[in-house]
């Protein structure tokens, strides 16, 4: 086990219960500093409650997965030794604020998903009308990374392989427990 995780909160989806999911996000946050683990975390529509669990029952950091927060929200998230993973929104030229974050946050607080078979590249992108007449054959899935990678690359005005380099050591770094495959076992 390298983090715990999927956890947090997700206050888009409508008839989620808010204190629910806050029960079992407090409760993973004390599994997480009981066994000295990083967290993945689920922010949607969610940044300030995930914030203030984290004030709460502070753990050694992780990942704030699909992230997409304000430049306040961004900055509480590093300081707590988040890394923050940019995937398939990120390669929307209208994805205005996550694309901004993707080019602002300091080069050591980025990671790349893809979140596959979830939130799919531009490139992938179905409408809902093209979907309900079977023209959602193409799924998001992890072979579509280096082009995610090729798209914060130009964001950042940087070549892929350091973007790759980066990232990676990036991801090795806020879970330790993946540096036996990232070659530094």
């Amino acid at each position: 086990m390298v983090a715990v995780g999927e956890i947090g909160l997700d206050f888009f989806v409508p008839g989620l219960d808010p204190l629910l999911q806050e029960h079992f996000y407090m409760a993973q946050l004390k599994l997480a500093r009981q066994h000295g683990l990083p967290v993945i975390l689920h922010v949607r529509r969610s940044a300030d409650g995930l914030l203030k669990g984290l004030r709460r029952h502070e753990v050694v950091g992780g990942i704030a997965h699909a992230f997409n927060a304000s430049d306040a929200q961004t900055t509480q998230f590093v300081r707590r030794g988040f890394a923050l993973g940019f995937g398939g929104a990120m390669t929307f030229e209208r994805a205005l604020q996550i694309r901004h974050l993707a080019r602002s946050v300091p080069e050591t607080a980025l990671v790349l998903e893809t979140d596959a078979p979830d939130i799919p590249p531009h490139w992938l992108y179905r409408t809902a009308a093209q979907r309900q007449t079977g023209q959602d054959s193409r799924r998001n899935e992890p072979a579509e990374l280096p082009r995610i990678a090729q798209t914060l690359a130009e964001l950042r005005g940087w070549s892929l392989a350091h973007t790759a380099a980066l990232t990676t050591a990036n991801a090795c770094r806020v879970l330790p427990r993946l540096r036996a495959l990232c070659g530094h076992g």
